[in-house]
């Protein structure tokens, strides 16, 4: 079966353009821990050690008990559609191996990232439609 990846190389995902975040804030917690908590702990917590897969396997497959091979069987939404960058201002760099860090909006190294040109920049997805 064809497996379908998320990962991106060598690539900036900015907020969105409609982000309402000023900062990078942490997404609220609470048991069990949400789908977007728990990417925010792999990125925060472990930066550039999990690619764009590995994140989203481990939020959203794995602990509905669905194997790797199963997930990435279907076409995942990838990084650019979570609500880090969408809701929480976070930017996501993601390096030559394809392994990802997070950046708060307001910092000097996502200012960089986002001026860097030799990386591909992309935006988050907007939440909004726009008008």
């Amino acid at each position: 079966m064809k497996q379908h990846s998320t990962n991106y190389y060598n690539t900036f995902i900015q907020v969105a353009q409609d982000c309402p975040a000023i900062e990078g804030t942490v997404p609220p917690g609470g048991e069990p821990k949400s789908a977007i908590r728990l990417m925010y702990e792999m990125l925060a917590d472990n930066p550039y050690q999990h690619t764009s897969d590995d994140v989203l396997y481990a939020a959203n497959g794995a602990r509905r008990g669905i194997t790797r091979e199963d997930f990435f069987v279907k076409g995942q939404p990838c990084l650019q559609a979570a609500a880090l960058g969408k809701r929480y201002g976070w930017g996501l760099h993601l390096d030559a191996q394809g392994k990802a860090a997070l950046y708060g909006v307001e910092t000097p190294e996502y200012q960089r990232l986002k001026d860097d040109n030799t990386l591909t920049q992309l935006h988050a997805m907007r939440s909004a439609k726009k008008k």
